[in-house]
């Protein structure tokens, strides 16, 4: 099947030297740089600056999404950084502001750049990593796993592109979309890819307003597309149901997989999510 696992390259440290090619402008660097120290395991870079420090990351993100795990921390990091870009003497005029959610354009002379502050489930697979550069960031599974569920959610090209992006660079798109049910308990593997499977109906005109770091190839995206969703649908067909909403692990490769098959296996491992993220615990139960 196609697709990368991901490993132990995602470390912290790793994390931190990919920092130096994010694809970030360097007034959005500047900004990420000095939020780093209000960042904690609560109040994390996520989304598309977070997704796109990727190796072959397609696209640049247009702003800086940090998520909290309440509408109270949403608050209070906001204040807090405020004040921090205040005393930076950066402007920040807010858009948008509700319980949960504060949308903001920052700017310092003609550099602009918008950052948001939203409440997300604590649900999650894995603890958020820690870069000196950016302080806490979404682990890239989740990244990952967020992103198909946005896809579902909503059908726009920015997401099928960094969908591509994650199949072939953090984890499987079949596996991917399993451990997506386990997020969102509403979908099963068979509504997700349901949905999923009218997605990828997509014209130049779509990727033109995004900042792409290469033209893209509408066909060879559409045949990779096509592979993905069957891959996808062998892979939940095979798969124990009693494991729905879990990511597969081997302690040996140390790393997250797609099983090509389920006959006993003691190097698999299953992961589920919990509040805050938890990591692999192994037990030979397979």
């Amino acid at each position: 099947m196609g697709g990368a696992a991901i490993d132990e390259k995602w470390g912290s440290s790793a994390l931190e030297t990919r920092c130096e090619t994010l694809p970030l402008t360097p007034f959005q660097s500047r900004i990420a740089a000095m939020l780093a120290k209000n960042r904690s395991e609560e109040s994390y870079l996520a989304g598309g600056a977070a997704l796109h420090f990727l190796p072959n990351s397609l696209r640049y993100s247009l702003d800086l999404d940090y998520f909290h795990d309440s509408e109270e921390r949403v608050a209070s990091s906001f204040k807090a950084d405020q004040l921090l870009l205040k005393q930076n003497k950066i402007s920040c005029s807010v858009e948008i502001a509700q319980p949960g959610y504060i949308r903001c354009q920052v700017s310092a002379g003609k550099d602009v750049t918008k950052i948001e502050w939203a409440q997300d489930s604590s649900w999650r697979f894995l603890p958020p990593l820690f870069a000196k550069s950016l302080g806490y960031v979404l682990n890239p599974i989740d990244l990952a796993i967020n992103k198909i569920l946005a896809l579902a959610g909503r059908d726009e090209a920015r997401d099928y592109l960094d969908v591509h992006s994650t199949h072939q660079n953090i984890l499987p798109f079949g596996a991917q979309c399993w451990a997506a049910c386990g997020k969102d308990p509403g979908f099963n593997p068979t509504s997700l890819l349901e949905i999923l499977r009218r997605r990828g109906k997509y014209h130049e005109e779509d990727f033109k307003r995004l900042n792409l770091v290469k033209i893209v190839d509408l066909h060879e995206m559409k045949q990779a597309w096509l592979v993905m969703l069957s891959e996808a649908e062998e892979f939940v067909r095979l798969a124990p149901p009693e494991d729905l909403g879990c990511l597969y692990y081997s302690k040996k490769k140390k790393q997250f997989f797609q099983p090509v098959s389920f006959i006993k296996d003691n190097d698999r491992f299953v992961h589920f999510g919990a509040p805050g993220g938890v990591l692999p615990v192994f037990r030979e139960n397979l």
